[in-house]
């Protein structure tokens, strides 16, 4: 109480502080929570892509998917190393999405158990069922994200680049690509990506016959990457072959980069709020000089005096984190909402982030206290009690 009391003596002064930390740690949350949304992102394409090589033609991430024949599954089986080989079918949802801050809406196509059970990223239907063997016509199983956006629920149509499809499943939340992924069984993937290809191209191929990807499995005891040497020399260089260490390079740097931002935000957090804090606790002891002089004189310590000031500004900090963490919490909690018909969830507020933030607002708050805790633990008595 003693704490509230003192801040209370300098209303102003004391708003004004806790206003510019309180600003800094809401930026610190709303940037830590777009940041663990995309880290997650990415640690689930590292987690898919950890155990596997996935083999295509060009770049996966470029959204231009070319076709592969199923023939070069065969002519991958064959590689020494080889367990599993198993064709798959992507494609954006619709050739006018724009680009998201997270991954974009996919159809993805594929042979239901074609894995043989040695996929570790497993996915789950929280409503429905997943795709089986039996499924082979017009079915779906939607990514929760994306199954908000269509308004869909177990047993609806929903449209698929001019095809009706029934919804079958809806998948848990991930917070990874599949949330925004329609997995169809392959043949009807096959028929929707032929569609995409030039008029000349669509007479000219099988469409039995084609994929846009090609998911191997080594054999126990044989890494990705060796595996993945022994493709790239079976295949030549017209096939692209990424393993997990590939996807890592290629979009670990987005992770750093907002790392770096989320720094950034703290340091200046630090700055403005640490520079905030010292210049209201140094007028602070200005104005207490005679007060501090008394408990001096009565026997209060060193000790007790520095005790006492780095506690009030840590209390600055602890409110000033506690309104930041508040204020941040209900903007990224909008912007979601505002976000999800849309199937665009860009932030992920932990439990973590949340603690942090207010760790780091109180122990700003009280480093920035001690220099003037320090300068008036060392006041002499006598001279302090003749302050005017």
């Amino acid at each position: 109480m003693r704490l509230l009391r003192d801040l209370g003596r300098r209303k102003l002064r004391s708003f004004l502080t806790i206003t510019g930390i309180a600003i800094g740690i809401m930026a610190l949350v709303v940037f830590g929570s777009m940041a663990n949304k995309m880290n997650a992102l990415i640690n689930g394409g590292s987690k898919y892509y950890a155990d596997k090589d996935v083999v295509s033609i060009g770049s996966m991430f470029s959204g231009n998917f070319q076709p592969l024949s199923l023939s070069d599954v065969e002519k991958i089986k064959l590689v020494d190393g080889v367990a599993v080989a198993t064709p798959a079918i992507d494609m954006l949802l619709d050739d006018s999405t724009t680009a998201t801050m997270g991954t974009p809406e996919m159809i993805s196509g594929s042979i239901a158990g074609g894995d043989q059970g040695l996929e570790n990223f497993k996915v789950y239907a929280a409503s429905g069922r997943l795709l089986t063997k039996d499924d082979t016509g017009n079915q779906v199983v939607l990514g929760s994200d994306l199954a908000r956006k269509m308004n869909a629920s177990v047993g609806s149509t929903v449209t698929l680049r001019s095809t009706q499809f029934q919804v079958v499943g809806i998948l848990e939340p991930t917070l990874t690509a599949p949330d925004k992924s329609a997995m169809v069984p392959l043949g009807a993937a096959q028929q929707l990506f032929l569609k995409t290809l030039p008029p000349m191209l669509q007479n000219a191929v099988n469409v039995n016959e084609l994929a846009t990807s090609i998911i191997v499995y080594p054999n126990k005891g044989v890494s990705p990457e060796t595996l993945k040497t022994r493709l790239e020399a079976a295949l030549g260089k017209s096939y692209t072959v990424m393993d997990g260490k590939d996807f890592d390079a290629m979009l670990g740097s987005i992770s750093t980069i907002f790392s770096l931002v989320l720094t950034g935000v703290a340091m200046l957090s630090l700055l403005v709020g640490g520079l905030s804090t010292i210049n209201t606790m140094a007028m602070s002891v200005a104005e207490r000089t005679r007060e501090i002089g008394i408990k001096r004189a009565i026997g209060a310590s060193r000790w007790r005096i520095r005790r006492e000031v780095v506690l009030e500004s840590a209390a600055i900090g602890l409110m000033a984190g506690l309104i930041g963490l508040a204020i941040g919490a209900v903007m990224t909690t909008v912007f979601n909402d505002l976000g999800r018909p849309s199937g665009n969830v860009l932030f992920d507020l932990t439990l973590g982030t949340a603690l942090t933030a207010v760790v780091f607002a109180t122990g700003l708050g009280a480093v920035a206290g001690f220099v003037p805790a320090w300068h008036a633990s060392r006041l002499d008595p006598v001279t302090a009690l003749r302050y005017e």
